[in-house]
């Protein structure tokens, strides 16, 4: 489990489990690029695996699919997305969420 001082300000955060072949598509296609971006700048990537403790997050709902990306700001959810559509839906996906959270995608770093 990530302390939860990690958890401060905004990030999105990548529900996952062993064994997630959708989770593992989006590592490959996505992973190694995201922190490099604009969205990746505006909101840190943070993994948790569904099948650990739960970080100390205020959830809309309970996460029942994987991979599920959660926008998380001061501890609270945003906005999410269940599932990995593939890569040319999942940036789009993430530009619309950032927009309707009011989160601007200039460089944070």
């Amino acid at each position: 489990m990530v302390p939860s001082s990690a958890f401060a300000d905004t990030y999105l955060m990548m529900a996952e489990e062993d064994g997630c072949y959708w989770c593992a598509k989006w590592t490959k296609e996505i992973g190694h690029i995201y922190p490099k971006t604009a969205e990746g700048a505006a909101a840190p990537l943070k993994r948790f695996d569904v099948h650990s403790v739960v970080p100390d997050v205020e959830f809309a709902r309970r996460v029942h699919f994987t991979p599920t990306f959660i926008l998380v700001d001061n501890g609270k959810e945003l906005d999410r997305i269940e599932g990995y559509p593939g890569e040319d839906f999942f940036w789009g996906l993430l530009t619309m969420m950032l927009e309707r959270s009011k989160i601007g995608l200039e460089d944070r770093s």
